[in-house]
Parts: C-alpha cells; structure tokens; sequence
C-alpha cells in the first residue's frame, strides 16, 4: 500500500477475517492481509534494537528546491523531511504487508455492520506545545484536509458521510455503505494537526512557518530553498510506546538540497551528506569506484523488496488530442527498445515492466480465466478483444539496436490511425505534424530518453525533450501542461481506494491528482470500484487482475523497467539491527556509532577521487 500519512495518501485492503475478530473489543491494529503479526502487550517490532543509542547527524539529500512547510495543500513544493513532524492516528509494521498499529491510536474498533469505524485516541498524545491531542482536532484536520487540502483527501475520504464526537477520547467515522473495506485503514493514516494553531491562518497557503505538530522531530532551522534541519524531541510523547520504542534514534536530521541528481551524487562521495538510495543503474556500477568504496569508509548494499514494483513508464497526457488514438499509443512504444537500453545503458540489472502490479501476485499473466474472466466478460464489446486470448506482452528485440521489424508493425498502425508519410515526416490528414515534447526533471534520464526520442524520428515522429527544474515540473504535472512525461505508480499488495487517485473518470479532471494520463474509461471506474469493494483476498485479486489487463491494453503508457531492491549507499557511520524488515530499508531504526562519527568525519573530503 501507497501510504496517506504525510503528505500523500495510503494504499490498503482489509483482510476482513483477520480485523473482524481483532476489532471486536477494540483493537491495536487493523492488518489488510491476515491476522496481526503482533499481540497486545507486545514490547516492540522484530526489527528494531529497542535499546538503540540516540543521537549523531544524519546528512541527507534532496534535489530542486522547496517553498513550504505544509505539505497537505496543492500549492508549493514541501521540504523534505516535513512529514516526520506530524504524528498519524496508526504507524505501519515494515515486517508486515499493509498492517498498522497504534499511535495517536489507543484503539481501533469497526463496528459490527462495517458501516463505521470508532478510533479511540491516547489521553497522552502531546503536540510540541504541550497542548494535547483531541478528538476536536481529528475531526478538525479531517474536514480541513477533505475541504482544502490535496485533491487525493477528497477522493480518499469521499465515503465518509459523517464524523462525530464519541466519549472523551473517541471519533466514530460513519460511512455511505460496508462495501470500501480499506476505508478505516486509510482513516488510520491520517496526520492529526492542531486546531488551535491553524486558528486564524490560511490552511491553503504556503508557509515557511513551522507548524506545531506531534512527531519525533521538529524543525529546528530552514535555510529556505537550500536546507533544513530537524532536531529529534527529547520527550517525545510516544517515544515509549511498542510502535516506537527502537526507532527515530539519529538526534539530527537535515536536507540539503542540489540541483540535479549528477551533482548529489559527486557531493555524497565528497562527504557533503551520508546516505543516498540510488536510482540510477550506471551510477550504482560504476560511479563508487572511489578510495572511501575500497576502504570501507563508504558501504554499499542491497535490500531486496517484497513489494509489487512501481509501475514505472512513458506516460501519455490523453488531453492531447494526438495521443486519443490507442493504436497510436500502441505504435510509439514500438520505438522504445528496452533490450538495447538494459545491456547499454542499464548494465543489465533492471526488468523490463509489463504489468501495473510487478513482482507479485497481482500482475495478470497468461489469459483471463476463472472469476477473472467472468469480471471481463460483463464488459466484452466494450474492451479489445484481445484482452480475453492474448497475454499483454510489450514489444521485444535482441539487444542489437536493430529494430525494424517492430517500427514497420509502428508504421501500420499508424497509417491504420490515419497518418500517412510526407517525405520524412509522419502528417495527419490535414497535413500537420506528428510532433510532441516529452517533460522531464531529472537529467539522468534523458539517457533513457534520448534513444527512444531517436527511435520515433526513424518513424517520422518529432519528438523534443524538455528538461526543466523540480519547482517547474511540479508546476506543469499539476495542471497536466505536458505531452509525455516520465511517471511512477506506486502499489502494494492490497490496491484500493488509491486506484481511483491513479485512473477515474474523476480524478481525471481533478487537477494535481495523479491521473496524470487523463483516463476516462467507464470499464476502469467498474473495475476500481469492484476491487475496492472486493469482500475477500481471492476476488480483490481476480479484480486486480482484470484491472491490470484492461489498463494494459489500453496502451496508456509505454511500460520500462524496475529492479526489486533498493540500493544503499552510506558513510560507515551508521549502525542496523540485525533483522532488516521485509517490506522497507527500516531506516528509522538505524542509529549512529559515535566514534565511527568522529572518524568519518575527520577523514571526510577524500571519498571523490
């Protein structure tokens, strides 16, 4: 699941068993998939040292820039960092798949019709003021984030018809029907802000005023655009709670921010900041060839993940009237030659992507059968054909860069479409060119770009790549002001309400959400709506399934490729409990040795060269 804590909302399913039997008198999680992994009275995660030393720098990077502090509205770009000073009604479990457990939560309890939700929160639950949590400012920052804040809010708690005060520490969630099960999950992901602070001040505008909040950091100063730091709160009101204790133990944190991936990089072999997750596959084989790699000073390492893969492609803007044509999306991703990419560009380390829902159970392979196939067959007539005999598969080549065969099947689909050749250029029939610009922020991809923008000329398409910078990339994604760009859907193991945020008809006109493709398909909005509803593990998969394929054959982006890991670099000053969580890197649990700090940073500045 894509998680709502701050600032973005979360993806989740309720395994219906499993929090049925927990929820009765009250529970101290809601798990999505099974029964909770932990028991009340439990001390802490698996994956923690709960006896952690605390303290130390962390030095982190960020690229662009930001303009505010409140990460809950549309407008700016928020600091990096922000959201680990807003404290979430539950806190996830990384060795868990899409389970969560009490924070500002004493208590979760679903009532019996699943027609509400009945969150009961801690009396000891503190802002950084010291005032406390109340459920006045739950039901405040519910109605403010569902009213001003992202878009993704509305569509996230759109069924939820009323909220209300129950007994001292209580809010009850009542909902339109029992059918969204993920519903008093997401509910449990949400921030609880102070009422009292946002008193008298424009929620919607941006801010480089900290707001007070509730977690385990706060800022402790900003140079705005360039850095922030936050410092670690030493009486930190949950600190001792078993969701907590082991984690949040570095005493600082900052951000400092650059201008392009290129120059982070060279600043973190300098010793400008400690730790990075790299991206970028020539930069993991062969920019760490470095003295502070082959002595140790820097480790590398590689955690392997047990989550779907982001779907990760060339999105097209269906606003665009070239684009509204799927033969024609179908044709250009002929021009993108993944094979060639991965053994040049790539160093063979990446798969190449074909489903929205990678590395899992929940990617349609094969064809429909069984309770998939009688899902589809209420829409047949209304989606390809060949979505019920042919397995979605993107094209393929040898790795040569020869590719020809697969431009001349480009090329009939194309004139199939209505373009047709004058001289080298592909027309329409009022003689206007195929041209469009692809979008792009980050200047390690135009690698990647570059050869398929090479590839679409060969079909007499005129493709330019525009790479501009964060604040402005935001800026044109926000209001879809692009042609093509390149984007990533995060999913997990139990998709939801978030699918809605990704593909409907409504969010398509919904400016900032992440319909960013502008799909408007009545089969995607039955889909979505039939697999939030899903009652059980089995028919939330079949609809998965079938909404894979039909998003698939809609030929909506041009799939690339994901790995399945996260890659680490870091300074060797950071220490790890011996369990790594399943479904995370579990960097809130890592603490700092102090002598190893000392030396790292009395030997600092050598690592480049």
């Amino acid at each position: 699941m894509r998680r709502p804590a701050v600032p973005a909302l979360g993806l989740v399913f309720w395994a219906i068993a499993g929090v049925a039997a927990a929820a009765g008198a009250g529970a101290i999680g809601l798990s999505l998939v099974g029964p909770l992994k932990y028991q009340p009275g439990f001390k802490h995660f698996d994956y923690v040292n709960p006896d952690a030393p605390k303290g130390g720098t962390m030095k982190l990077s960020a690229i662009g820039t930001y303009d505010t502090l409140n990460p809950f509205i549309i407008k700016g770009v928020p600091a990096g960092g922000i959201g680990q000073t807003f404290d979430t009604l539950m806190t996830p479990a990384e060795d868990e798949a899409d389970t969560e457990y009490g924070l500002v939560a004493e208590s979760v309890e679903i009532a019996p019709d699943k027609m509400s939700v009945l969150y009961t929160m801690r009396p000891e639950a503190r802002f950084h003021d010291g005032s406390p949590m109340t459920p006045d400012d739950l039901i405040w920052t519910f109605e403010t984030l569902r009213a001003k804040g992202q878009p993704l809010y509305r569509t996230y708690y759109g069924d939820v018809t009323k909220v209300t005060k129950e007994g001292e520490h209580g809010v009850r969630f009542t909902f339109k029907n029992a059918d969204n099960h993920e519903l008093p999950q997401i509910l449990g992901q949400m921030p609880v802000l102070s009422k009292k602070y946002w008193s008298g001040k424009d929620f919607e505008k941006t801010t480089l005023d900290p707001p007070v909040g509730s977690g385990p950091y706060k800022v402790e100063s900003l140079d705005p655009g360039r850095s922030i730091t936050y410092r670690r709160v030493a009486d930190y009101w949950a600190k001792d709670l078993p969701a907590v204790r082991g984690r949040f133990n570095v005493g600082t944190i900052r951000y400092d921010y650059y201008r392009d991936g290129t120059v982070a990089l060279e600043a973190f072999k300098a010793g400008q900041y400690d730790l990075r997750q790299e991206n970028s596959s020539k930069a993991w084989a062969t920019a760490y060839d470095v003295p502070a790699v082959r002595d140790g000073r820097i480790k590398k390492i590689v955690i392997p993940n047990s989550f779907p893969s982001p779907a990760q492609g060339f999105c097209y803007n269906l606003r665009r009237p070239i684009f509204q044509d799927p033969r024609v999306r179908e044709a250009l991703a002929y021009a993108f030659d993944f094979e060639w990419s991965n053994k040049n560009l790539f160093y063979g380390l990446y798969h190449r992507t074909r489903s929205y829902f990678d590395n899992s159970e929940l990617a349609a392979t094969g064809v429909p059968q069984g309770e998939e196939l009688k899902i589809l067959e209420k829409y047949r007539g209304q989606i390809p054909d060949a979505v019920f005999t042919t397995e979605y598969d993107p094209p393929k080549y040898d790795g040569s860069g020869e590719i020809r065969d697969g431009l001349r099947k480009a090329v009939a689909l194309l004139q199939q479409a209505g373009w047709s050749f004058k001289g080298e250029s592909l027309v329409n029939d009022k003689g206007e060119k195929f041209a469009f610009e692809i979008l792009n922020s980050d200047p390690q991809l135009e690698r990647v770009i570059l050869p398929f923008v090479k590839n679409l000329a060969r079909l007499g398409v005129t493709a330019t790549l525009r790479t501009v910078d964060t604040a402005q990339y935001e800026r044109r994604m926000e209001t879809f002001d692009f042609d093509m760009t390149t984007s990533v859907f995060p999913q997990s193991l139990s998709p939801g309400n978030e699918q809605r945020d990704f593909w409907s008809s409504a969010s398509a006109a919904e400016q900032g959400s992440r319909n960013i493709i502008g799909i408007k398909s009545p089969v995607v909005d039955a889909l979505i709506e039939g697999l939030i509803a899903a009652p059980d593990r089995a028919t939330l998969v079949a609809y998965t399934h079938a909404l894979d394929r039909v998003l698939q054959y809609g030929y909506y982006m041009i799939p690339q490729f994901h790995l399945g890991a996260y890659w680490i670099a870091y300074w060797d000053k950071f220490r790890r409990p011996d369990v790594t969580p399943k479904y995370g890197v579990g960097l809130s649990t890592w603490w700092i040795d102090t002598a190893a700090e000392k030396s790292i940073d009395a030997g600092r500045g050598s690592g480049a060269k």
